[in-house]
């Protein structure tokens, strides 16, 4: 023990703590083994491996993944999903596996979808969808995605979203495509985010790149807004350059007044003071020459010649001032006139540019129109081919074949029928041979059994046809009614008979022959025949009452009667 306390020291040293092993490495020498010690390292090994054990099955799950552990999870359930945190995979009965949740851009060449006007249009588009952390979605995707690489997922949604976008295309025109785009990618997100959600899918980002058709409807439309546009600028630059015109010609022509009401004030205000500057001399003139007469009368003439000077001085004056007043009234309307020339140029120019715009567009929206009226003509004429002719068509070949059918099974029928009618006659004709045989058979025995006294034969064949002819003729008394009878005879004879008497009794003395021939040929004649009396040897005929009569009783009415 004290050899292998050693090599049980530095085996145990990597797994057992220090002071445990220090004291087992204490007990050697002369200390007794203790069965307690490796009872506690064999305690601490299996509590190590299953230490072990329990970090190798704990499986962690990352922000950018989503745990999958499926299995034995729980009731009805097929997996459990993790996101974030981590959950322990018991070995056997589970398994795991993740999802990635890093984004995928799926590109969507959509060309030629229908629009809701028939007009096919190209949307490419790129849309970005990712996997969901949601509860449901996690499981929808864990059912429907799990183990598939990010190619195949790309092609799954690549299917489900290029149908939904066909979709929404379908619902909306033309115009509400191009204008109302908001709505349109509304409806995109609502119908595709509810379909990529079914396989655990979330619709992250949609990018509509570009919107053309075909026809170029969506050009002209374009061109036509652009030509509005243009045209409005162009009508707005052309007020406002006609609103600067008129009013640079108004202020001009503000100025050019001013300027010349000032000039012609100040000229006046000049005159009037020389005026009065005259008229003053003038009166300190007068005052000096007051004593003289001639000076009176000189200055009487220079004061007349003063005043005719300023008479004319004024009245220059005012045709100068109304020169001016006339040249600037004339100027000022020169520039005014100038002024509404280049407006009405100006408006012109507008016009004819508005004109040309104008017939651009109508020309471009009667191409439109053209184009569309075409789109809507083949439209027309596939859905009438469809819905009218196709139908016939249709109806066309189902008559013919049901006329086809019901003449072969008239055919049939007339073939049956006349199958049925051959073998019925062919039946009756076999029938009546074989009765005319078997009459033919009776007539040769009849005629041999007659061979003795041929006359007999004649009179049995007679009697054959007694009762149909007696069925006959009581059939056709049989409907009337007779009250009474009434017998018309000659009258008697000498031996007193009559006709009456006479066909009576030799009807009654034929009977009994009659009843003999009808013996021999082995038949009976009707009860109304009576029948002959055995006990009678000389063969007379006895008419016996039978219990049933052979015809009905009679009615009440005919007893009445």
């Amino acid at each position: 023990m004290s050899s292998m306390s050693p090599w049980l020291s530095a085996q145990l040293a990597p797994t057992v703590p220090p002071s445990l092993a220090q004291s087992v490495a204490q007990t050697g020498g002369d200390t007794p083994f203790n069965p307690f010690i490796i009872l506690g390292v064999v305690v601490v090994l299996i509590a190590l491996f299953l230490l072990l054990y329990l970090m190798t099955r704990y499986r962690r799950c990352p922000a950018n993944r989503i745990l999958v552990v499926s299995g034995r999870v729980g009731a009805q359930r097929a997996s459990k999903c993790y996101h974030g945190g981590g959950a322990f995979v018991l070995p056997l009965i589970q398994e795991y596996a993740y999802l990635g949740l890093e984004p995928m851009v799926i590109e969507i060449p959509l060309e030629g979808a229908l629009s809701l006007n028939n007009i096919r249009v190209n949307v490419p588009s790129t849309f970005t969808v990712g996997i969901s952390t949601d509860g449901v979605l996690m499981n929808n995707a864990a059912e429907r995605l799990l183990n598939l690489n990010s190619k195949q997922i790309r092609e799954q949604s690549q299917d489900i979203i290029l149908g939904q976008l066909r979709l929404v295309i379908a619902t909306l025109s033309i115009e509400e495509i191009n204008k109302d785009r908001e709505k349109f990618m509304a409806l995109i997100n609502e119908n595709v985010a509810q379909e990529v959600n079914k396989i655990g899918l979330e619709l992250i980002n949609v990018n509509i790149r570009d919107i053309t058709d075909e026809s170029g409807y969506i050009q002209a439309i374009g061109k036509r807004a652009a030509a509005e546009a243009i045209n409005r600028a162009k009508v707005e630059v052309a007020e406002q350059e006609r609103d600067g015109a008129t009013g640079e010609a108004m202020a001009n022509r503000a100025k050019i007044v001013n300027v010349a009401n000032e000039s012609a004030l100040a000229e006046q205000g000049k005159k009037n003071a020389e005026q009065q500057q005259r008229v003053e001399i003038a009166r300190l003139e007068a005052d000096a020459v007051v004593g003289e007469v001639q000076s009176k009368r000189d200055r009487e003439i220079a004061t007349a010649e003063r005043e005719a000077e300023t008479i004319a001085a004024s009245k220059t004056a005012e045709q100068e001032q109304r020169v001016r007043v006339a040249d600037a009234e004339a100027t000022a309307k020169e520039g005014e006139n100038t002024s509404q020339a280049r407006v009405a140029e100006s408006n012109a120019q507008l016009g004819e540019i508005q004109a040309a715009a104008r017939r651009r567009a109508e020309v471009a929206q009667a191409q439109s129109r053209e184009a569309i009226n075409e789109a809507e003509r083949l439209a027309e004429l596939a859905r009438l081919a469809k819905e009218q002719i196709a139908p016939q068509e249709i109806e066309k070949q189902r008559i013919e074949i049901a006329a086809e059918a019901e003449a072969e099974r008239t055919r049939r029928i007339a073939k049956g029928e006349a199958d049925a009618e051959l073998a019925r006659y062919q039946a009756e004709a076999k029938g009546t041979q074989s009765v005319l045989e078997a009459k033919a058979e009776g007539y040769r025995q009849l005629m041999e059994a007659c061979a003795e006294r041929p006359d007999v034969a004649p009179t049995l064949l007679l009697i054959e046809q007694l009762p149909a002819l007696v069925a006959e003729q009581v059939k056709a008394i049989s409907n009337l009614k007779i009250d009474k009878i009434t017998v018309w005879d000659q009258g008697t004879k000498g031996d007193g008979r009559n006709a009456t008497s006479d066909f009576l009794s030799g009807v009654v003395g034929a009977l009994p022959r009659m009843h003999e021939l009808a013996k021999q040929a082995g038949i009976d004649l009707p009860k109304a025949f009576g029948k002959l009396d055995e006990a009678n040897k000389n063969g007379h005929l006895t008419l016996v009452k039978d219990d049933e009569p052979d015809m009905p009783p009679p009615s009440d009415d005919s007893t009445k009667s």
